[in-house]
């Protein structure tokens, strides 16, 4: 019986020798032409690990791929700090705000006092081009803070800082690039020489850092087109800085001086002045002929109910008479949902609503019919009926809230004119720090979360298992 030390490799099926100390980038290089890919990061005993990540005792191993979930955001946590150094190296002095994805991307700006145009954004994009070439490793290295803060004082990275500060961890562990140090909250590939596909764009006064097409990892992604995502996004993050809350250093700053309620209440009222807006269109609307339906929709868990609530608060403050459905409470019953490829059922699917008898509904009450509501009971699986009767009176206007509230099939019996389109996202807004961002699927993942164990009956670990699904319509 051999004492080696073992771990089984998830890719190849075996179990693999290896020697206290190595780490997994050793061990793949052994089994490479085993492995049809190369891998970015890797899975020990089920948690992300860098390339570089040491071994001491047995472990269960999957190597990943770039195209996988955990791989993407390997690779893009490598490149943000690879255009960090080309900005560093590039222009010295000149701070970087990697702010939010966009557009396949994500949105960079550069401080003063250096203005982005093509030339520019050609310059870090031939640096970063170079750091590729020299292929440098990324070293990851652990302290005590407090000598942590001392690296990022001398760089100038203040937004670092004030969160090490806040967090009052006695260690850190940060990454290194040649002399540039910085912090991600992930793995990171390597080296620059994994980094081959990428492009950097000057975009809206910023550039569009673009990681490779997830369908194609050969070639950079294709910009797309989002003007309201933007313009939604500039307008917070100008809130933001208003309110002096860019980051989550100064929101724990906030918090400790006592001024969070503040920042709770004047984000409140934003969001409610916002609706507000919103409500005076649709009472217009509707007086000039149109609007008597308002369809709410957006991804899982990005706040359609708690927003189809408050603009009904706003439109009874215009004197309307709003009535609340939602399509949820349309679901077939559980035994008859469409599955998906893998044999789940897909709550996502169109096809998982009555469509008929959502329909039926919808024309009795513009005909200004009475109709009993039904209720989808998510414990059982079994649709329910509990007397909840609505008629649409002379100033009613029906809000109808789902993920298929956009969708063209929902509603193809309905004209135009009489519909108001509302698209809702529970975008983050605030950052980690200047070069870390806050996913908006990750923010609707814990709501979700939450939501379906307080009223769904869901524990977390069962939501998280059906990841698949739930990471699609996130």
């Amino acid at each position: 019986m051999s004492d080696k030390l073992k771990i089984y490799c998830k890719n190849i099926e075996e179990y693999v020798d290896f020697n206290g100390g190595e780490n997994l980038l050793d061990i793949y290089n052994r089994i490479a032409d085993r492995i049809d890919f190369t891998p970015v990061c890797a899975r020990v005993n089920f948690k992300t690990e860098d390339l570089r990540f040491p071994l001491f005792s047995p472990k269960h191993v999957e190597y990943l791929p770039l195209t996988s979930a955990s791989g993407m955001r390997t690779y893009v946590r490598s490149l943000c700090m690879m255009l960090y150094k080309a900005v560093e190296e590039t222009f010295p002095g000149t701070t970087l705000r990697i702010e939010h994805s966009i557009s396949k991307g994500y949105y960079c700006r550069l401080s003063e006092p250096v203005t982005a145009d093509e030339t520019i954004a050609q310059k870090l994009k031939s640096k970063m081009l170079e750091l590729v070439a020299r292929d440098i490793p990324f070293e990851r290295k652990e302290r005590l803070t407090s000598d942590v803060i001392r690296i990022f004082e001398r760089q100038g990275l203040d937004d670092k800082v004030k969160l090490l500060r806040t967090l009052h961890e006695l260690y850190t562990t940060y990454y290194r690039l040649e002399q540039t140090c910085d912090c991600y909250y992930g793995q990171l590939v390597p080296s620059t020489g994994y980094l081959k596909v990428f492009d950097l764009i000057y975009y809206k006064d910023g550039f569009l850092l673009i990681p490779p097409d997830s369908e194609n990892n050969t070639i950079p992604a294709t910009p797309v087109k989002q003007e309201k995502m933007f313009a939604a996004f500039t307008d917070y993050l100008q809130f933001n800085k208003i309110v002096g809350i860019r980051n989550v250093g100064e929101l724990n700053e906030a918090a400790e001086k006592g001024n969070s309620a503040m920042v709770i209440n004047v984000s409140e009222a934003l969001h409610n002045k916002r609706i507000a807006t919103i409500s005076d269109e649709i009472t217009k609307r509707y007086n000039e002929g149109g609007a008597r339906v308002v369809l709410i929709a957006g991804p899982s868990s990005s706040g359609k109910t708690t927003f189809t609530k408050r603009l009904s608060i706003q439109l009874m403050t215009n004197l309307m008479e709003p009535k609340m459905i939602s399509l949820d409470d349309y679901f077939v019953d559980r035994h008859h949902t469409p599955r998906d490829e893998s044999g789940e059922y897909d709550y996502e699917s169109l096809y998982a609503l009555d469509i008929e008898l959502f329909n039926s509904h919808l024309s009795a009450l513009l005909n200004g019919e009475e109709v009993e509501l039904p209720y989808y009971n998510f414990a059982t699986g079994e649709r329910e009926f509990r007397g909840n009767r609505i008629r649409l009176g002379k100033r009613s206007v029906l809000l109808i809230e789902g993920i298929h509230g956009l969708n063209p099939e929902l509603t193809k019996d309905i004209e135009k004119r009489m519909k108001y389109l509302i698209y809702v996202s529970a975008l983050t807004t605030i950052s980690i720090d200047d070069h870390n961002w806050v996913p908006t699927t990750d923010n609707r993942l814990l709501r979700r979360i939450i939501r379906d164990h307080k009223y769904r009956g869901t524990s977390a670990v069962s939501t998280i298992n059906r990841g698949r699904w739930v990471r699609r319509v996130l």
